[in-house]
This record gives structure tokens, sequence and C-alpha cells, in this order.
């Protein structure tokens, strides 16, 4: 280690690259955090086809927690191998991430590891006695020593149903100090459909924040919503499918609560609409999100208590067997019959909406709309990249022309902007001395390294702002712990 000053930091993933998220927090030679575990996706992922890449190839003697900001794979899908690598410790969420997470990493194991129900029971039964759920905005003592008090606490972040930044204490009873970090995990944008906006901390020293859209600004949600009301429409003329690419959890249930105020305002073409959810997972996970009410936003709250219903509608329908799916996809391609598609993977990397792309990609009478970040390396970056120009994509090996028309609509992105990545530590009332920019591309982690640059300047206050590098290999953290 450089010096003896506590907390310090290593990434194992999600530092130099959007996805794989996996930072340490170590508060001595003896104790260590770790915050998220996630799969790498896209660009990041150097070895598609080889699990060597998500082994877990550092030292796991010192941690003594995994901190859980929300249950996106690419935050909590490489926990098989953090057990599998010997780590018995608590695995700290929220309380809605705590019944959101076993679906996550069921449907993990069955696509990267085994698809034997006893194997998947046995591995399930394992995180569940490590679970630890707790309420938001109460701290936890995750230690406490002659020398140090370790506590966390964690609050709302409006990504996901569930989603927390996480707030870490530290306290040097021998000095007196004491040292408050704050992960932001995913933030969520303000307005977004279901959830609360994440109001800032009253104070962090130091801060490691994502940047996923650091050099980009949304539309506002009535523009987001009427491009979403014309692009639908378009596709209703066409006589086609608007097929989106869309993330299971989060993405797919906000969507289904815009569509479902579309279809209440939009006369009687719209109430005929089918609304597709062709995706088990999704389907489970919006069963869960109508279980968990009580986390839901005021506005949403409104919806209810009028008799309105906006997870589960009359012409909501869900596809659950394969079959079903490649019978659905078969009938669409061939009717023309106008209808709402959503399936994962929302990068279009896999899953089904795959099947959807390969279908209907060629036809001009098709959408393909894009409503979340889509990666570099990424099948959904390439279409949403040449889509426009008549290009083509490659989908399992093959190259597919791009006749259907493609759309994005930022404002429906998950993630907070860069305003309001710059607001998030303006509305502090103790603003951090060392921020830390993870989870972004580098121009997106440049770009908001200026503006907070720029911010510290115009209220003479000094940002050490930092762009950390992935550390694959904790060897200097091993010798020291020795």
């Amino acid at each position: 280690m450089p010096d003896n000053t506590y907390p310090q930091f290593q990434h194992h993933g999600g530092a130099s690259g959007v996805t794989g998220s996996c930072h340490r927090y170590i508060a001595s030679p003896r104790h260590s955090l770790l915050v998220d575990c996630g799969l790498f996706q896209g660009q990041d992922a150097d070895h598609l086809d080889n699990l060597e890449q998500h082994t877990i190839d550092f030292d796991l003697s010192t941690v003594i927690a995994l901190l859980v900001t929300h249950v996106h794979i690419d935050h909590i899908g490489r926990l098989p191998y953090l057990l599998a690598a010997g780590f018995m410790g608590p695995i700290i969420c929220s309380e809605p991430s705590a019944k959101l997470l076993p679906l996550v990493i069921e449907d993990a194991l069955k696509i990267g590891f085994t698809r034997d129900r006893r194997l998947i029971e046995q591995f399930l039964q394992t995180v569940d006695k490590q679970l630890v759920p707790l309420p938001y905005r109460q701290w936890h003592t995750l230690l406490d020593t002659d020398q140090q008090r370790l506590r966390v606490r964690l609050q709302r972040a409006g990504h996901i149903l569930g989603s927390a930044y996480i707030e870490v204490d530290l306290k040097d009873k021998t000095g007196g100090e004491s040292h408050r970090t704050v992960f932001s995990g995913d933030l969520g944008a303000p307005y977004a459909p279901l959830l609360p906006a994440p109001k800032s901390p009253y104070r962090a020293d130091t801060l490691i924040i994502e940047s996923t859209y650091g050099n980009r600004t949304h539309e506002s949600r009535k523009d987001r919503r009427f491009k979403l009301k014309n692009a639908i429409e378009h596709a209703l003329e066409n006589e086609g499918t608007v097929i989106i690419p869309a993330f299971s959890v989060g993405r797919t249930q906000e969507l289904l609560y815009e569509l479902e105020g579309l279809i209440y305002s939009g006369g009687k073409r719209w109430q005929d609409m089918e609304i597709i959810v062709d995706s088990p997972l999704a389907a489970k996970f919006t069963q869960v999100y109508r279980e968990l009410k009580p986390y839901w936003d005021a506005e949403a709250q409104k919806r209810l208590k009028s008799g309105r219903h906006p997870l589960s509608f009359e012409n909501l329908y869900t596809v659950n067997s394969h079959d079903e799916h490649m019978q659905t996809v078969d009938y669409l391609t061939k009717t023309g019959r106008p209808a709402i598609v959503l399936a994962a993977s929302g990068m279009a990397a896999g899953g089904r909406v795959v099947n959807y792309l390969k279908a209907m990609l060629g036809d001009a009478r098709h959408q393909v709309l894009f409503v979340g970040y889509q990666a570099q390396g990424t099948p959904g970056r390439a279409i949403q990249h040449y889509g426009p120009t008549g290009g083509w994509a490659e989908l399992d090996g093959e190259r597919y022309t791009i006749r259907a028309g493609v759309t994005t609509i930022g404002g429906y992105s998950a993630h907070a902007d860069q305003k309001d990545l710059i607001n998030f530590v303006k509305r502090m009332r103790q603003w951090p001395s060392d921020i830390r920019l993870v989870h972004g591309d580098w121009d997106a982690r440049q770009a908001l390294k200026a503006q907070y640059e720029t911010l510290g300047n115009q209220r003479q206050h000094h940002f050490n702002v930092l762009l950390p590098e992935n550390t694959q290999s904790s060897s200097v953290f091993q010798k020291a712990s020795r």
C-alpha cells in the first residue's frame, strides 16, 4: 500500500468500463468490503466465450461483507463465482433487492452454469442464508473494535426497484477522525416512472460515482413520452411491430407503466394494441414489482387509488414457453399485425429479442426502439449506430441488413444524466474532496471530470477527480495484509 491512511480503494471491474462493477473498500489491512460483483458485457467482456474473465482472481481473506447496490446482472452477475471462490460473508442489500436478487441469480445460473434444478436450488438456499436485507436510511454496524467502527447505510437511488446508493462510515477510535464514503451504484433520473428520485446525502469525503451519461443530457419526460407515442403510431400506420430490447428488471416495468398511460388516454386504436412481454424473467419481475407497491412513488400510488393497474392491464400479454415465443415471432412477421414487443436482452446481446430482430430487421414496416444505454461492442450499439444509414448488424455470427426504422429515446434511460450527476454533488451540504468516476466510457468520464472541476472552480472548492482503472489482481493488497 502507498501509505497507512484509510480507507483505500481498488476496482476489480466497472472502473474503466460500463459493466462488471466490483469495487473494494479497504478499511484496514485486515478488513475490507466489496461493493457489487457484476458480469462484464459488450466491449468490456474481452473473452465472451471464456468464463475465465469472470473468475475471482483477487484475495477474499479480508472481505467481511458484499454490499449490493442493485440487482442488474452487471452488478451482481459474478456472485456465483464469488461464492465458488469461498466467500461466506453477509450479502447486504435493500429489502426489495432481497426479493429480486434470487430471480436474477437463478437466470444467470441457467445461462452460464447449469440447468440442473437441484444444483440451482442448493445454490439459492446458500445465497438466502447469506442475504441480509436492510431497510433504507438505517445505519448498520459491520465492524466495531478497539481501533475502528465501520457502518453502512442504504439510501434510495431511483435506478430500479430496490436500488441504493451506499454510505460507508469509518471511525478511527484512536484518533477520533471519521471518513464518509458514498458509492453511488447506478443513480436514477428524476421523474422516472414508478420510483422516487434519489436525494443527495448530507455529506461525503470520498464519492465513487457512476458516469454512464456523464457527457449527455436526457429529454424531458414530456418529450420522451411524445417520441414513444410517435414511434408506436408510425408502426401502426405501417402495420408493423415495435421491437423494444429491454432489461427484464426495471426498464420493462417502467415502459409498461408508460404504455398503460398512453393506452388510457389514446382512444380505441391504442386500446386494441397488443403489448407483448416476451420474457419469463421479466414476467416474474413484474409480479414482484406488483407485490412491492409500497415502494412505488406518489404518482403511481395515485393511479392505483383511482382503480388503474399500471403493470397489469387488459391488453398485456405474456409469452412464456420457447415454442410460444417462436410462434409469436412467426405470427407477427407473417401477418404484420401491429404490436409492441418488449423482450430481453436490453442490449440485444442475447435472449429472445434476437429472434425478433433476425426476423424483422430487414423489413421496413417494423421499428426497433432503444430506450436504454447500448454498450460498445453489443449488437444493440451496432443497430443504433448503423440502422439510420441502412447498414447491417451481426446477430449470432450472421449479418442482417437493417431496413426497419431505428429510434432511440434517451429520456427513458434509468441512469442519471450529466446534469443529474452534477446536482447529486451540488445538493450535498458537505462536498467531497475526492471523486472517483467509474461505470462510464472514457469520453463520458472525461466530460464529467471537466464539469466537476468547473463546479469546484466556481464555488472555490477543490475536487480531486480521479479516473481509476480496473485492478484485476490485488497482489499489492495481499502483500500488505500478510
